[in-house]
């Protein structure tokens, strides 16, 4: 590349983040033009800097990975956009992809992995781990659509996930209400709402499914 592809890192780990601006930094073909430990303020970042490429992780706090790659791609619709994850069930690569993911990399993945990963989004091609490429390809060439639009899950909409999300952060409804500028008995409303869809009674039973979806790290 003549010109150093700009990038922006997204990711709530310090040792991550510090490990992959080093790793791109040596590479260099990149620029880290900003960091960002949470899915806000790569938005923020993305909307200052109009980056050629996003680096992010899906498990960060206070916004869903899924809405953070939605909301680059209306701000920034050329920017390239890699998720780097741990997460490998079909549900969540799926949902990642229909989000607007040009690629899907697993944490595990090697120096060599990633930098193919990047390099070939870059150049307009999508990009999925072999560890589960397989097995979406296997699932649509039989026809079978395991993700289950009907599932319960399915059903929340996007401000009621951004509320699981909170709750399950450990935030208070007055802390909600006043994060999202609604009021707390909005918030008390979204989360009667939450326990009803997904047939749940209590807080932690919130939070258990928050962290088996993936909206908040263990």
């Amino acid at each position: 590349m003549d010109q150093k592809c700009r990038v922006v890192i997204a990711e709530d780990h310090t040792i991550m983040r510090e490990g992959l601006r080093a790793l791109l930094t040596a590479a260099k073909e990149f620029d880290i033009v900003a960091e960002a430990a949470d899915g806000r303020e790569a938005l923020r970042y993305v909307e200052k800097c109009k980056p050629d490429l996003v680096l992010t992780d899906l498990s960060m706090p206070r916004m869903d990975g899924t809405d953070v790659i939605q909301s680059i791609k209306r701000q920034s619709p050329n920017t390239k956009v890699v998720a780097l994850t741990v997460h490998r069930t079909e549900e969540y690569v799926l949902a990642t992809l229909r989000a607007g993911a040009d690629g899907y990399v697993l944490k595990e993945a090697s120096y060599d992995e990633l930098m193919m990963a990047i390099r070939s989004v870059l150049k307009g091609q999508h990009y999925l781990s072999p560890e589960i490429s397989g097995k979406l390809i296997e699932g649509y060439l039989e026809g079978r659509k395991s993700h289950k639009t009907d599932s319960l899950w399915e059903t929340l909409t996007r401000r009621e996930r951004e509320i699981l999300k909170l709750i399950a952060e450990g935030f208070k409804s007055k802390e909600i209400a006043d994060y999202l500028c609604i009021s707390v008995h909005t918030v008390e409303t979204h989360r009667s709402t939450l326990m009803k869809k997904l047939n749940l009674h209590n807080t932690a039973a919130l939070v258990a499914l928050a962290i088996e979806k993936g909206l908040v790290s263990k």
